[in-house]
């Protein structure tokens, strides 16, 4: 294996000069961005399960209706179906709400706090967590993929 692919890439070196601290704090903060965008995903996935059973419902509706229970069809058509999940919103307008807010501040903060630090790098207390413990020359270990050619 050539020295070149055993050494990480420069995107995922520290720069001269940035303490052990700020390589560490960094590292908590892109672990807590991980959490948010894994919590994103879960309110997609809300989002996603609750027009799937709007949709459901509707069938369940018409279900009732060709069956003769008009009076449960009417209660499930006004009471229920098309109804907001919290006050004024449906999922699309939490989901937008989540996105225009607390997400997009925490990326632009997290964003601002990398470039301020250590050049807009990422992952690099990751990147050094692996330089410490992957067996060098070994296969399976190499600190990037190889190169074309």
């Amino acid at each position: 294996m050539d020295d070149f692919n055993d050494m990480p890439d420069a995107g995922h070196r520290r720069p001269d000069g940035v303490s052990d601290g700020a390589v560490e704090a960094l590292g908590s903060l892109s672990e807590a961005l991980e959490v948010v965008e894994y919590g994103r995903g879960l309110l997609y996935g809300f989002h996603r399960l609750a027009g799937t059973a709007d949709s459901t419902l509707a069938t369940a509706i018409r279900q009732f209706r060709d069956d003769g229970s008009e009076a449960i069809a009417d209660r499930l058509e006004h009471e229920l179906l098309g109804r907001n999940v919290l006050s004024g919103q449906w999922t699309f307008q939490v989901v937008e709400e989540y996105d225009d807010g607390y997400y997009s501040t925490f990326k632009r903060i997290e964003a601002d706090a990398r470039r301020e630090l250590v050049g807009g790098r990422r992952h690099l207390h990751e990147a050094e967590m692996k330089e410490a413990e992957r067996t060098r020359g070994r296969s399976g270990h190499e600190a990037r993929p190889a190169t074309a050619g």
